[in-house]
């Protein structure tokens, strides 16, 4: 594994609005999310309507802002583990990640979206 790539200022910014975008669009239970960076992980909280706060994925950066790992957050360990989409790809868009851990966390799937059988 090389060094941890540095997340771009601009790239912080686009994938909230992006996040933020797609929330508002095919989540509504979802209020608002938060976003923290720690090197090159981005760690996605989505604040429910009902005030919940639920810890849903880490995105891992790997050069590009439309590319991320992903690690669904495992609240019976307290912790990230790196998972494959569910397509079987290790990397994916922040909105596929999005998508995928709020699926499981909000026993729901996005409202706008085809079904996929």
């Amino acid at each position: 594994m090389g060094t941890m790539a540095t997340i771009p200022q601009s790239t912080k910014d686009s994938l909230e609005v992006r996040l933020l975008g797609l929330i508002r669009k095919d989540w509504p239970q979802v209020r608002t999310i938060t976003v923290k960076f720690r090197g090159s992980f981005a760690y996605i909280t989505a604040i429910t309507k009902d005030e919940q706060t639920l810890p849903l994925c880490r995105l891992r950066y790997i050069g590009y802002s439309s590319e991320w790992g992903f690690a669904p957050y495992r609240a019976s360990h307290n912790d990230y583990a790196d998972a494959y989409f569910p397509d079987g790809t290790p990397t994916g868009t922040p909105e596929d990640a999005f998508n995928t851990a709020s699926s499981l966390y909000l026993n729901a799937e996005p409202a706008n979206q085809p079904p996929t059988n």
